[in-house]
């Protein structure tokens, strides 16, 4: 006896909507699926058909990947802990503290990361020796650590007042409520929003390559340079000009 369902013909339907495709949907061909074949498509195309530099560039990819998640990792990691020191103060009765912190936050979140990148390497560098790796991840942590402060000031001060009052009238102190009562509830309030951040801060890792830190971008663009005498405009134009 035949199975009616796998003697079906399979259809297969073109959607032009924007959602990534789920498990269910087998049988959809939408253009996620169509411009992830044809980016593997063109990547092997040209690594087949002109293997410099496009099969050096691909060589480069696992270093380039590992390079880029360290820092991304361990930017997102201190930055984590600059933005709870930050969102804590942000929120402090303490004026001193409430002001240290305010300063810190509109400062930092109105200085572009590169300008940061370039201080924190090239300026500081005059007087305290800091490697590449480190230069990278102190300025993109430093920048992002003002960013996560204010995403842990609103996920703390989302948290209804009740629950700290509730937790002061069974004899915690201020700091042991915070601990033990608001943080984690503001844990899951802010979760999504760090997310977040920790792409924006995947994507600007490429900026780093400034400081001749071997990213994935960084190698592409290197190799790119090398192949191609486009790089090279204004050194070939004529003195006459």
């Amino acid at each position: 006896m035949i199975d009616q369902d796998r003697a079906r013909p399979a259809i297969v339907e073109v959607g032009d909507g924007a959602a990534i495709p789920s498990k269910s949907d087998i049988g959809l061909f939408t253009a996620w699926r169509i411009a992830f074949i044809g980016a593997i498509g063109l990547l092997a195309f040209l690594a087949i058909t002109k293997p410099d530099p496009y099969l050096n560039i691909l060589k480069f990819v696992p270093d380039g990947i590992l390079v880029t998640f360290q820092v991304t990792v361990g930017a997102i990691l201190l930055a984590l802990v600059i933005g709870l020191v930050a969102g804590l103060g942000r929120i402090s009765s303490n004026r001193v503290i409430n002001g240290i912190a305010s300063l810190y936050v509109e400062i930092i979140r109105g200085i572009p990361l590169l300008v940061q990148l370039f201080y924190i390497y090239y300026a500081l560098g005059r007087f305290v020796h800091v490697p590449d790796m480190a230069s990278a991840i102190i300025a993109m942590a430093v920048c992002y650590g003002a960013y996560m402060g204010e995403v842990i000031r609103a996920g703390i001060q989302s948290i209804p007042k009740g629950q700290m009052e509730a937790a002061r009238s069974l004899g915690m102190t201020k700091g042991q409520a915070m601990r033990h009562v608001i943080l984690p509830q503001a844990a899951k309030v802010v979760l999504p929003p760090i997310g977040n951040e920790f792409i924006a801060l995947l994507k600007d890792s490429s900026l780093v390559s400034i400081l001749a830190v071997a990213t994935f971008c960084a190698g592409g663009g290197s190799s790119r340079r090398r192949a191609s005498p486009i790089s090279r405009p204004i050194r070939s134009l004529p003195s006459s000009i």
